[in-house]
């Protein structure tokens, strides 16, 4: 079967599933906000299509292989508690209830130790991503008392980036260094996929922490999909709210080696905010705020046929940011350029803003096309033009 990743409709926020050919899932970050939830609202139920899309185990429980928070903040983590089990696996308690209500497993989680240090430096983190940190912490414990052998499925982990202070050196098995390349469980060989990690980044002086301690410091990862052996690779960039600083910083690292950056996808940072592209305000500058040339360079690195997609409510001509008109516009001339005649899309808008359903990209040995019919499981989705990436 073909690859897929589906971005959902979750306004001002992330939600991204990424299911290999082999049938793997990774989630990417949830915002599973109150009022989709309710069937009273027109709010699109992203929490059963979801489900819809996901596989059952041998104890008929809905599960991902992997769940990734780019960062804890409340737009990226709602909804973590209400509809996914945290704890051992033998404390699941929802096999009496119905398909739809049970909570769904977690085989592996990606965490990073930084952004929830980072952050409880600036603002309380929310009910659910104290969650998440207990959860991450409780999944570290079992695997280092264990000498990180044979963990099983429920308790696996794999630490993002290093800490400062040495406080990750005893994480070695599970630790994924920044710039290095790791896959689902930290194995070898997969043919479906390659993960590199761009960030966060170790700590390398007093004014790069203070950088980082703003809460910019997102995971970022490209991931390579693919649909068999014999097919080029997809490249997914996934940078959760990382702004314009952090951007500076990865061009100045890799602007020698860009294909490193290289996408076929991009999901446009922190829903399309301007704080990416620059150090100026959208609200207080308008038109006379200035683009950062190193951030929209390390941001410009589209394949052919790439698509830009924004993870945001509707983008309107306004002050707002995020998402910003301004914004959309830079990330809209990068796709258009004519070695790319990419496209760009916003989750708010797709297909319709007043109608809004996930917006589905298939991967498979042609290239990557925006899908055209129902997933199984999921509401149908508007036929789109195809788009195809070298």
């Amino acid at each position: 079967m073909p690859a897929s990743i589906v971005f959902f409709p979750v306004g001002n926020g992330d939600m991204t599933l990424i299911t290999l050919a082999d049938g793997r899932t990774i989630l990417v970050d949830i915002n599973i906000r109150q009022d989709a939830d309710n069937p009273l609202t027109s709010t699109y139920d992203v929490a059963s299509d979801l489900r819809g899309r996901l596989k059952r185990d041998m104890n008929n429980r809905p599960f991902v292989d992997v769940f990734l928070l780019s960062h804890p903040d409340k737009d990226h983590c709602t909804g973590l508690k209400k509809h996914f089990h945290l704890g051992a696996l033998a404390n699941y308690c929802d096999d009496h209830k119905i398909d739809n209500e049970k909570r769904i497993v977690i085989r592996e989680l990606w965490s990073s130790p930084m952004v929830f240090r980072r952050a409880s430096k600036n603002h309380t983190l929310c009910e659910d991503a104290c969650a998440f940190n207990t959860e991450a912490r409780r999944r570290v414990k079992i695997n280092k008392e264990n000498n990180f052998f044979s963990i099983p499925q429920g308790d696996q982990i794999l630490i993002m980036g290093e800490d400062e202070n040495g406080k990750t050196d005893d994480l070695n098995p599970i630790l994924i260094k920044s710039g290095t390349t790791f896959r689902i469980n930290n194995q070898g060989y997969d043919s479906n996929l390659e993960c590199f990690l761009i960030a966060p980044m170790t700590k390398q002086s007093e004014e790069l922490e203070c950088i980082l301690s703003k809460n910019h410091s997102s995971v970022i990862i490209n991931f390579s999909i693919a649909s068999n052996d014999y097919s080029d690779k997809c490249r997914f960039l996934s940078g959760g709210d990382a702004e314009v600083e952090i951007w500076e910083l990865i061009w100045d690292k890799y602007h020698s080696t860009p294909e490193v950056l290289a996408y076929n996808i991009l999901q446009t940072p922190h829903h399309c905010s301007w704080r990416t592209l620059s150090h100026d305000s959208w609200s207080g500058k308008g038109e006379s705020a200035k683009e950062s040339g190193d951030a929209v360079n390390a941001l410009s690195q589209a394949r052919k046929g790439a698509a830009i997609v924004a993870s945001s409510k509707l983008i309107q001509d306004e002050d707002s940011d995020p998402p910003c008109i301004r914004a959309k516009r830079t990330y809209t001339r990068i796709v258009q350029q004519l070695s790319v005649s990419g496209k760009f899309y916003c989750t708010g808008e797709y297909p319709k803003s007043n109608n809004v359903k996930p917006l589905i990209f298939e991967i498979d040995n042609v290239g990557v096309r925006v899908a055209n019919k129902a997933v199984i499981g999921a509401a149908s989705i508007a036929a789109s033009p195809n788009l195809r990436a070298g």
